[in-house]
């Protein structure tokens, strides 16, 4: 809203030729638009695997494509509200200033709100993958991670979700819960396990949700060794 209000009262990109009220209306509005954009964009990114841990590679990603609709917004309001007097060959002066606007904004709200995940990073004791619930299941205990296709179904003590993240990365994170990998899809709390049932020389746990989780035989010995019956 703020910087809406600026290029309003400003009559940037030419548009001091257009009435005051409506071209303010216009770039508060746009810019609202832009920011609810450019943060859905972050948190899209963050679901990526690729993205998940490289900030910077984040940060560059949305500024390049905050510039572009930036430019294409800001370009199409002025159009609109000078009656056309804005052609496209005025489109250069609309990119360099949205190059400028959009890094520096950009690099502002990176610096200005860090992220849950990595601040629990680094902070001793603290397991990273926590930060990975979703707001809904935010301080509920984890029982189990459950491989499906690319996503993971979290099962925790207040319901079920998915998020989208490898098994192998989140064991790694995993690190400093008390659980263990049971098998090539799951991966489990030691406390959230009810119930271990043998037969046919395979194992099942039963959880507190009552999912029946299977052991495979590549990880019974080491559950053995770790005491889990």
């Amino acid at each position: 809203m703020g910087i809406g209000l600026i290029l309003g009262v400003s009559g940037a990109f030419g548009s001091d030729l257009a009435p005051p009220g409506p071209r303010i209306a216009a770039f508060v509005a746009t810019g609202i638009a832009l920011s609810f954009t450019g943060y859905g964009l972050d948190r899209a990114l963050r679901l990526s695997h690729w993205f998940a841990g490289r900030r910077p590679a984040r940060t560059a990603t949305v500024g390049a494509a905050m510039t572009l609709l930036t430019t294409l917004a800001s370009f199409l309001v002025v159009r609109a509200a000078t009656r056309g007097r804005v052609g496209l060959d005025d489109l250069p002066g609309f990119l360099l200033i949205s190059l400028v606007m959009s890094a520096v904004f950009t690099a502002l709200a990176f610096a200005l709100f860090r992220e849950p995940a990595a601040a629990a990073a680094e902070a001793p004791g603290t397991v990273r993958f926590l930060e990975r619930l979703p707001p809904k299941l935010r301080g509920a205990e984890l029982w189990a991670v459950e491989a499906e296709d690319h996503y993971l179904r979290l099962h925790t003590s207040k319901g079920q979700d998915l998020i989208l993240l490898r098994l192998a990365d989140a064991v790694a994170e995993l690190e400093g819960l008390e659980g263990a990998q049971v098998h090539r899809s799951w991966w489990v709390a030691r406390e959230a396990v009810t119930d271990i049932r043998r037969g046919d020389g395979r194992a099942t746990l039963t959880l507190k949700d009552g999912a029946q989780v299977p052991v495979s035989r590549t990880y019974a010995a080491v559950l053995r060794q770790r005491g889990w019956g």
